[in-house]
């Protein structure tokens, strides 16, 4: 069986992971990945997990997650969602993943614009210290 996450969801999950990782909230972080599937995702999941119960198996893929990163955690859930028989796919993965990282790169190049001061000519005013020497020179 596939199931098909959308980049809302993928983003839902990694935005999710980030806050856990500074803040160590994993029970919050456990409802965002569960909200991340909709309610047919989760009782298809449930009926091919041994348990039954998806709200279970989130808890032993976030106890097994090292809580280092984000990526980490989504390869995690496919992995174990894999060896229940379930395929998690991403609309056009690929492209998503270098659409983020271009999006990412414009933001930082915006904030980085925003935090550079003008910076001043020094060589403006060698050129007029220069000029007024000059001027000096010539009245002489």
């Amino acid at each position: 069986m596939e199931i098909y996450l959308d980049r809302r969801a993928i983003r839902q999950i990694r935005l999710a992971a980030q806050e856990t990782i500074e803040e160590g909230d994993t029970e919050s972080l456990r409802e965002e990945v569960l909200e991340a599937f909709s309610e047919e995702q989760v009782e298809e999941i449930e009926r091919r997990l041994d348990t039954g119960d998806f709200f279970e198996f989130l808890t032993d893929v976030l106890d097994e997650w090292g809580g280092d990163d984000a990526d980490e955690l989504i390869e995690l859930l496919e992995t174990q969602l894999a060896e229940a028989g379930i395929d998690v796919k991403s609309e056009g993965r690929g492209e998503d993943a270098s659409e983020d990282e271009e999006e990412d790169d414009e933001e930082e190049e915006e904030e980085d614009d925003a935090e550079v001061e003008p910076e001043e000519d020094e060589d403006a005013t060698t050129d007029t210290e220069e000029d007024a020497d000059d001027a000096l020179v010539d009245d002489e």
